[in-house]
């Protein structure tokens, strides 16, 4: 009988045969040095060979194939998408064709996102191309809002969180303005009449340009032709230069200081002794190629300005924050935009001339109607007939078709008057008491603030208007009306007569039968008023 050792000996050896068996069929071979196991410790102080349990080896098939190291590993986890796939998109990837500004250069051909707001806080998105002008953006809204059609609408730059906006010029595209915001910033476009934008082509000299404040004019001494000035600004070889104090506020200390400014095409100085104009007391401020300039809505709370009518020369290079800013106020409103339309001459030249030519072309082909991209055959085939004499003819001359449409309207105008403007005995009509509601230039409730804040955003041109109820008369209304850059009000109180009620600002010299009545007389006559009734404030809601 063999000892525990020889039973141990004999089982190892049976295990290392049924090993190599199980390998030899396998195909596969242990690597040397591991097919013994070297025994340590007592051997006569181990277990009996009957007591011993060892595993089995495992039988590999040969059809079995290892997993290469190229292939991927399943994960226990999850699939979770890419919180941020922008990141990681091609340059040309729609996802960042459609991103708002900030994002770099516009790519040409890409669609681009832009989100457009009005005075009342709507907005409206929009996809547009890269090469999208302001213009064009102005038209596309005009007709989705089913505005009037007219070359005063505008799109206006608004910084809220620098109290700064603008008006785009039609030329500009909107893409590239908006790629220049920076990420996160509270900036927008807004859409809104401006009546103001040409009016430099149409003003007189002595209005917009004081002779006090140009130079071609003091030294020819003489009044100049307001044709003639503009074209001194417009023509490349002359040099014109307007010339004035402003205040300037110092960035270090953020005080406010009064320095003589002169505004030429190589740029804007001011002079450090007095007005003296010697080079060697100018100092170069700012740059007009390479700068936009806006107008600071609330001055006097973000900036300190010691007036209301300040501005700001905002170079390319600034993005953001008030450094770098060059803050300037003027005494008044008529040196306020004297010195930034110089500013939009000198800096656009002729594009600025030829934005206004096509703004008036638009408007003498449809002179009263909306431009539609398709027109029908059958309206393209109506003409003007006139049926006054025993048969009736076809009206070719086109001034006699325009005196034709005014006098059917006026015909037709003073029918609906009759009918239901005016009120029964001792009882007024419902309809001719709020019959001006439906009109775009009453503003129902609006304070007097808020209605020369809204007529200043909408230009300080001479006849802009708008009419509001009185807030002290709780039966009057108001026309509020801007002449020669300051807003007027005149209160509207009604009078009855006969049982019937009128509308008069004059204590009842001028009576009218409502509010339409009264404001499309002042549209032809002047009356009481400084200047005639010309444009209307008006709000749209994208």
């Amino acid at each position: 009988m063999p000892g525990p050792a020889g039973g141990r000996q004999e089982a190892a050896s049976a295990a290392d045969d049924a090993m190599d068996g199980g390998a030899q069929q396998s195909g596969i071979r242990d690597p040397p040095g591991l097919g013994s196991v070297e025994q340590e410790g007592d051997v006569g102080e181990g277990p009996p060979a009957t007591d011993l349990r060892r595993s089995q080896p495992l039988f590999i098939h040969s059809t079995s194939r290892t997993v290469s190291e190229e292939e991927p590993r399943a994960s226990s986890l999850p699939n979770i998408p890419n919180p941020f796939p922008e990141l990681c998109s091609p340059s040309n990837s729609p996802i960042l064709s459609s991103l708002p500004g900030g994002q770099g250069p516009p790519r040409e051909g890409a669609c681009h996102l832009v989100k457009v707001f009005s005075e009342d806080g709507s907005c409206r998105s929009l996809e547009v191309s890269a090469g999208t002008t302001a213009r064009q953006l102005c038209e596309m809204l005009v007709q989705r809002t089913h505005a009037l059609h007219d070359h005063s609408w505008a799109l206006v730059e608004l910084h809220q969180h620098l109290a700064l906006e603008r008006c785009l010029e039609d030329h500009e595209s909107v893409v590239e303005v908006q790629s220049a915001w920076p990420l996160g910033a509270d900036s927008r476009f807004v859409f809104r009449k401006n009546f103001a934008k040409y009016e430099l082509f149409k003003s007189s000299a002595q209005s917009l340009f004081p002779e006090v404040m140009v130079s071609s004019c003091l030294e020819a001494n003489k009044s100049m032709a307001h044709s003639e000035l503009i074209q001194n600004f417009l023509n490349s070889g002359s040099c014109p230069e307007v010339q004035g104090f402003l205040q300037l506020r110092e960035a270090s200390r953020k005080v406010w200081k009064r320095f003589y400014f002169s505004l030429r095409r190589s740029g804007l100085y001011y002079s450090t002794k007095g007005t003296s104009k010697d080079p060697r007391h100018l100092q170069y401020f700012a740059d007009l190629t390479e700068s936009n300039i806006y107008y600071v809505t609330q001055g006097k709370k973000h900036y300190g300005t010691p007036t209301e009518f300040g501005f700001c020369i905002k170079p390319y290079k600034v993005r953001s924050g008030v450094k770098g800013l060059k803050l300037l106020c003027s005494e008044d409103e008529q040196s306020r935009t004297c010195w930034m339309a110089a500013f939009r001459l000198f800096k656009y030249g002729m594009q600025l001339y030829r934005n206004y030519q096509q703004a008036q072309a638009r408007l003498s082909q449809h002179p009263w109607i909306t431009p539609t991209p398709l027109q029908s055959v059958s309206d393209s085939a109506l003409v003007a007939m006139d049926f006054s004499g025993c048969t009736g003819r076809v009206i070719e001359n086109p001034s006699e078709v325009l005196t034709a449409v005014l006098e059917e309207a006026q015909a037709w105008r003073k029918k609906t008057t009759h009918r239901y403007s005016l009120p029964a005995a001792c009882q007024s009509s419902p309809l001719s008491a709020a019959i001006h509601r439906t009109q775009p230039w009453f503003h129902g409730r609006i304070s007097r603030e808020d209605t020369q804040q809204l007529i200043g955003r909408q230009g300080l041109v001479d006849g802009v208007f708008l009419v509001r109820e009185s807030q002290r008369n709780p039966k009057g209304f108001v026309l509020s009306l801007c002449h020669l850059q300051k807003v007027k009000h005149y209160l509207i109180l009604p009078s009855e007569e006969e049982g019937r009620l009128y509308f008069t600002m004059d204590d009842g010299q001028t009576r009218f039968a409502d509010l339409i009545q009264l404001v499309e007389f002042h549209q032809i006559n002047r009356g009481i008023l400084p200047c005639k009734l010309r444009h209307y404030c008006t709000c749209v809601a994208l």
